[in-house]
């Protein structure tokens, strides 16, 4: 028995080694590169400089798209390592390696330690898990909390009771929504989990008369929220204007107003079916002619186990394809789960597969080894072949040739702000006439310049007096001073203004404490 502990334990500390090296791979030369992470790293950078947060901002003005979890966990990184473009990647490192290490416990407590060890390594193997968890954004550290609910769900409905495990699912799912809105979905387990009760199927653990018990794992998921919304009430209560809007945006606009009738990112329903699953469930995908008819026989059998797993996936796919606007992103919370319902089936598989080709294992493992030594070698070789952030080029050059004078952003995106090396001014990141009001400030604020896109240009200032300073995020950049104003465009001054520098101590570019 002992021997059998310590084997266990070591196969779960090898697995969890196994995800921090592979995802791990790259750390220090990754990038923030697209506008998520240049914008998550911006929020946090200037958390800590401004001290605001419970309300985070971006170049000074109110950024609501997001609770602000994912922005703490980034600064916090921040503090401890002094390395923001490595502390931008370390809350997904960690939801990989808890994640790992839950799928091979969760396997292992429900079919033996040989599936563990597949859930683990399945897991790693699907391409979604890297294209998620290398990334510095949200739903890379959102696989965190989801992982835990279902960890915690599964403890107690699959192998329980185990209230203790139930309530800490119910916390992560709280954390799992202020860290990005969706993080309740593992309660959407409950509902496969009933029917299978209620009907009598093995596998689940009924538990009858703990109404009480219930409902109290709401109220720690309630807690757990009110880390955040408590404080914003307050905040809001004694604040100004601004803050009652940001608290509209973030707890309704941008939840289920953003669900129901989306304004970016719209798709058909069949979306995630035809353009997403294909790709990036690789290598499950290939697997499907023998899964289904696999799955069917066990839901025939009344295995709980399966239909709490299967039908939590099907729950969150038709979840999201019923919402307007769709990610490819959205739908990686249900990987674990799938993994798990596919990991006790992986032996079955590969003994049909291969029991008349004895070398056909050897070939199956050497490909598997060479599948994982591929993600790792990417890791070194894609932020090689990417580069420095041409944004962080950009606004190197913007401030040696203004002698960091002061910037209007015009139409501008994230990195601008995030890698600029001298004040900037902007008149809000949804400014519908950034080009005419920059024209007005420069009008009253001559030493001033701006930073504008090539687009429309021509129509307040002369392109003959515009120096070109880089080509990025889809557009080319012009650098224009007062002298460039064609005296074309007339405007009232903006109703607002928002004034932002950079003040603490850079580190690569990027300003940190």
């Amino acid at each position: 028995m002992r021997i059998r502990l310590a084997s266990s334990r070591l196969e779960f500390w090898a697995s969890v080694a196994l995800a921090m090296v592979l995802l791990g791979a790259g750390l220090g030369w990754r990038q923030p590169l697209n506008v998520d992470e240049e914008r998550f790293l911006g929020v946090a950078l200037e958390m800590l400089q401004n001290g605001s947060w419970f309300i985070p901002h971006r170049a000074g003005e109110i950024y609501a798209d997001k609770p602000p979890l994912f922005m703490w966990a980034v600064a916090l990184c921040v503090q401890l390592t002094h390395l923001p473009k490595v502390a931008l990647y370390l809350p997904a490192l960690l939801a990989g390696a808890v994640s790992t290490g839950c799928l091979y416990d969760l396997g292992r407590r429900l079919w033996g330690r040989r599936v563990g060890v597949i859930s683990a390594l399945l897991f790693l193997t699907t391409y979604q898990t890297y294209s998620i968890l290398q990334t510095g954004q949200i739903d890379g550290f959102l696989a965190l909390w989801t992982m835990l609910g279902i960890y915690g769900l599964c403890r107690h409905l699959l192998l329980g009771p185990a209230w203790g495990w139930f309530y800490i699912g119910c916390a992560a799912m709280g954390l799992g929504v202020i860290s990005k809105g969706v993080g309740f979905l593992p309660a959407l387990m409950l509902i496969p989990y009933a029917y299978a009760v209620r009907k009598g199927w093995h596998g689940v653990v009924p538990m009858p008369g703990k109404a009480n018990a219930w409902w109290l794992g709401l109220l720690v998921a309630l807690a757990a929220i009110a880390i955040w919304l408590l404080p914003l009430i307050v905040i809001v209560s004694q604040g100004s204007a601004d803050s009652l809007a940001y608290a509209q945006e973030i707890l309704l606009k941008q939840t289920a107003g953003r669900y129901a009738n989306a304004w970016d990112h719209r798709e058909p329903f069949w979306y995630f079916f035809v353009q997403v699953i294909p790709k990036y469930w690789l290598p499950i995908i290939f697997m499907l002619p023998w899964l289904v008819p696999a799955w069917r026989k066990q839901l025939l059998k009344h295995d709980g186990r399966v239909l709490v797993l299967l039908g939590w996936v099907v729950l969150v796919l038709v979840f999201f394809s019923l919402s307007t606007g769709k990610r490819k992103i959205y739908v990686f919370p249900a990987v674990p789960a799938l993994v798990l319902a596919v990991a006790p089936l992986v032996p079955w598989m590969l003994r049909r597969w291969f029991s008349r080709r004895p070398w056909g294992r050897t070939v199956f493992v050497t490909l598997t080894a060479v599948w994982l030594c591929a993600w790792f070698v990417r890791g070194f070789v894609e932020p090689r072949q990417e580069g420095i952030n041409p944004h962080e080029t950009m606004m190197r050059d913007v401030a040696q040739l203004t002698g960091n004078a002061q910037v209007v952003l015009v139409g501008w995106r994230e990195g601008h702000w995030l890698f600029a090396q001298q004040p900037v001014v902007h008149f809000g990141f949804m400014d519908k006439s950034p080009l005419e009001h920059s024209v007005v400030w420069l009008r009253s604020h001559p030493q001033a310049y701006a930073l504008v896109p090539a687009n429309d240009m021509a129509r307040c200032y002369d392109p003959a007096k515009a120096r070109s300073v880089g080509d990025t995020s889809r557009a080319e950049w012009y650098l224009v001073g007062a002298d460039a104003d064609n005296g074309r465009c007339q405007s009232p001054p903006p109703s607002k203004v928002y004034a932002f520098e950079w003040t603490q101590q850079r580190v690569g570019g990027v300003a940190s404490r």
